[in-house]
């Protein structure tokens, strides 16, 4: 016997989530972000994973065509995936966790290919709510290197972190550029304004 599908309406409508021990650091690519979040999950924080580089990873080792110079409206979908269960899995956590990105980033990412988001995508983000403050970390040309999943050019990267400020403002979110310092300086940064609230 079939499933009965369930009746879209009223009962399926939903309030944001609030999840404000989670604190997302973004930014583009070659930032120093990823570094950031590693050296600060060595003093102890907790933190999710960046979806994209993982995304690419899974794709090319299984000769998928989700990657971002294939397919990338599935790109986004596979992200939005991740940061979903990322939320999930954070949200059960007791204490503050750092995000290495977020879902808004997918409208972010969306916005920056020239592509529509899906309803669904920008409902996502207005869904699933993270701390007001989100660390962003400028675009910084000295430290952009490329590596096997980091394709983008120099002015990619500084059209990403633009796209990222505005896509993150626009759902009001609050948001606090990382300095250009070194990353033990970036972590102390980071630790007074989570500690701060």
């Amino acid at each position: 016997m079939p499933v009965p599908r369930p009746t879209i309406g009223k009962s399926f409508d939903r309030s944001p989530e609030h999840a404000d021990h989670l604190f997302i650091i973004t930014g583009g690519p070659g930032s120093g972000k990823t570094s950031l979040i590693k050296a600060l999950a060595l003093e102890g924080f907790r933190h999710t994973p960046e979806a994209g580089r993982s995304i690419i990873q899974d794709q090319v080792a299984t000769g998928g065509n989700a990657l971002p110079w294939i397919d990338r409206q599935a790109f986004a979908e596979l992200m939005l995936a991740w940061d979903l269960r990322s939320y999930r899995e954070a949200s059960r956590f007791a204490g503050r966790v750092l995000c290495d990105r977020g879902i808004p980033d997918v409208l972010g990412y969306l916005s920056l290919c020239g592509l529509e988001a899906p309803p669904h995508i920008r409902r996502a983000a207005e869904l699933f709510r993270y701390n007001r403050t989100v660390f962003i970390a400028p675009h910084w040309p000295e430290i952009f290197i490329h590596d096997a999943e980091r394709k983008q050019s120099m002015e990619e990267a500084r059209a990403t972190h633009q796209v990222m400020t505005e896509t993150y403002a626009a759902l009001g979110y609050d948001l606090v550029p990382l300095p250009l310092a070194s990353v033990s300086e970036r972590v102390s940064f980071v630790r007074g304004h989570i500690s701060a609230r």
